[in-house]
């Protein structure tokens, strides 16, 4: 576009030269000492304008010829960085195919090869996630130091080389080494997603639930994490703070701290309630317990509601006849609200309701509960009928055949039989009475071995008759 309009300026401004030339006929006289020189004024115009693009393309040709040293040294330039590009670009390329070994020999060779740091820097930390998958820790080690290096020329990689580094560290499990990088660019002001990420598997990694509870709520507040992922982090994280601080009393801050979705999380109830519980509180214990339990009914919570002191069952058995209304056939619920009957003393419905749970599934401590009320109520027979039922449901007992057992061996045939007392003599053998112990050699003591080795048992059935055993003859003097 802009060569049409200037070629249309030009055309123009010729044609307006032609005609102005035209209409005048005058002269242009040049005195120069005594040189005179007459010419026309169209003359003058065209050699004026000649010499104007004369002296311009000398220009331009002049420029070209000086800058013969910068265009060289500028196409070097963009031949080295298409070189180093290519070969970072093939070591980036097998690093994701899965080439470890190729990929770390390309990008340490880009590494020594390359003038620019920046691209140095991307190559070691490459290199060292190769070696890194490689096992080769070492070199891993070496690579992460040289890109720290470098980065003293070019400090906008240094949060990229702190961030690669404690990303390798975690995956080896050196949470310690990882924070040491991390927590500069923390103070730093850097509140980067894969940063406070990389934070958070560091603390989950030294179990430091104050500050993974911290990040945990952050970076789902910012999108960062699925709420599905940050429940159950939260979880896990405010249930532990919960039970480190339970008798310091910094509990009660966190617990106020807590959102009320966050307090009937299962792990979080449990903990509140017997943090609440170990200081007295039964019924805040018993309100943190209520108002987690109607969202799942999990059995961990049902179990820990039946096991309540005696001033709590009444109101605990109000709630959970309430809520059997909706869930009649809930076993862990029926044994929970036995357990209370049993805790409360009202012997009839805790059979009701333990025998409803048993019911719906067989269950070991059900058992044993039942057992246990009509020990109370001076039944033995049904109590350790309960109580063989509860350890039959407990444990893998082996089955027992009750009328088929081993038959004692046929020792006819048999030289001798060992005793309590030594070597003992059938009196049916027909050895001779004066048997001395120097009679029997030991390759008879061999074929005795052999004997008992591959003697055939009988089928189990009814016992044989035992042959009494002779008395030891005395021996000679």
């Amino acid at each position: 576009m802009r060569t049409w309009l200037w070629s249309l300026v030009l055309l123009t401004a010729a044609v307006v030269m032609a005609v102005v030339l035209r209409e005048n006929t005058g002269h242009v006289l040049i005195l120069v000492n005594d040189w005179r020189l007459q010419v026309s004024l169209a003359f003058a115009v065209v050699s004026l304008f000649g010499l104007f693009v004369l002296v311009y393309w000398l220009l331009r040709v002049s420029a070209w010829l000086a800058a013969i040293p910068i265009r060289v040294r500028s196409w070097s330039t963009r031949r080295h960085v298409r070189r180093d590009q290519e070969l970072l670009e093939q070591g980036w390329t097998e690093l994701l195919e899965g080439r470890y070994s190729h990929a770390e020999k390309d990008l340490t060779k880009l590494f020594g090869r390359s003038k620019d740091a920046g691209r140095q820097v991307l190559a070691a930390l490459s290199a060292a996630r190769a070696a890194h998958a490689l096992g080769e820790f070492g070199r891993r080690d070496h690579m992460l130091a040289l890109a720290k290096q470098k980065t003293s020329d070019d400090p906008s990689h240094k949060d990229a080389v702190a961030t690669a580094a404690a990303d390798l560290y975690l995956d080896q499990g050196l949470a310690a080494q990882a924070l040491e990088e991390l927590l500069p660019l923390q103070d730093g002001g850097a509140r980067h997603i894969h940063s406070l990420r990389l934070l958070l598997r560091a603390h989950r990694q030294l179990n430091r639930h104050d500050q993974v509870f911290t990040l945990a709520r952050t970076l789902n507040r910012r999108g960062a994490l699925h709420d599905s992922e940050a429940r159950q982090i939260i979880e896990v994280a405010a249930a532990a703070r919960l039970r480190e601080t339970t008798h310091s009393g910094d509990w009660k801050a966190f617990w106020k701290d807590l959102k009320s979705e966050e307090r009937m999380l299962t792990d979080v109830a449990l903990a509140g309630a017997a943090a609440f519980e170990a200081n007295g509180l039964l019924d805040d214990a018993s309100r943190a317990l209520e108002q987690s339990i109607p969202l799942s009914f999990d059995p961990r919570l049902l179990l820990a509601y039946s096991r309540a002191e005696p001033s709590q069952v009444k109101r605990r058995l109000e709630k959970a006849e309430a809520w059997v209304q909706s869930r009649p056939n809930d076993p862990d619920l029926l044994a929970a609200i036995g357990n209370l009957c049993l805790i409360g003393q009202i012997w009839g419905q805790a059979e009701n309701y333990l025998s409803r749970s048993l019911s719906k599934r067989a269950d070991a401590r059900v058992h044993a509960l039942l057992g246990s009320l009509f020990d109370k109520l001076n039944r033995p027979n049904d109590a350790a009928a309960q109580w063989r039922m509860a350890t039959a449901v407990g444990a893998a007992l082996p089955v027992l055949a009750s009328d088929s057992f081993l038959p004692v061996a046929d020792t006819a045939s048999d030289p001798s039989v060992l005793h309590a007392e030594g070597l003992a003599y059938l009196s049916e053998s027909g050895f001779q009475a004066n048997w001395d112990h120097q009679t029997i050699s030991d390759p008879g003591r061999d074929n005795l071995d052999e004997y008992f080795d591959s003697a055939p048992v009988a089928a189990l059935g009814e016992p044989a008759p035992v042959t009494s055993l002779a008395p030891l003859p005395e021996k000679k003097s």
